[in-house]
């Protein structure tokens, strides 16, 4: 398979349920609630992504504030909250074995153009569903 073969796999950017980085708490969760995804993409306004929001580190940063009333959520902006991880993107031109081994450890790989601007996601669901219907062997 040539590298040029992971577009086939992308999820496009305006298709991605995303946040934003001057989001606050509560617009976060409202997304998070509406599409049920555990973790989602962080982007800039200028389509640069940031990281990753979980439900995880959500939760630890609730925990860590005393007194923490849900009402508190409207000025809480996502930026503050310290996270665990962030899913390493890949560089559109990067070969399958890099993608694959990426999805090995992450529920999807954020994609990046030469410009480091965010083009989409490749879901590990997509990958095992190709190699599945294609029953490719990867060496």
């Amino acid at each position: 398979m040539d590298k040029s073969k992971i577009l086939f796999f992308m999820i496009p950017r305006q298709k991605v349920i995303h946040v934003f980085d001057d989001f606050t708490l509560e617009e976060a969760l409202c997304v998070m609630k509406s599409t049920r995804f555990s973790a989602i993409p962080i982007l800039s306004r200028d389509n640069k992504y940031i990281g990753t929001l979980s439900e995880g580190d959500i939760l630890w940063f609730i925990k860590s504030i005393p007194g923490f009333s849900f009402e508190n959520t409207e000025t809480l902006k996502i930026m503050d909250i310290p996270r665990l991880r962030d899913n390493d993107p890949v560089n559109i031109n990067c070969n399958i074995e890099i993608l694959i081994s990426r999805a090995i450890n992450e529920n999807y790989i954020p994609v990046l153009d030469d410009d480091n601007q965010f083009m989409g996601i490749i879901t590990r669901k997509e990958i095992i569903n190709y190699f599945f219907e294609h029953k490719f062997v990867v060496l």
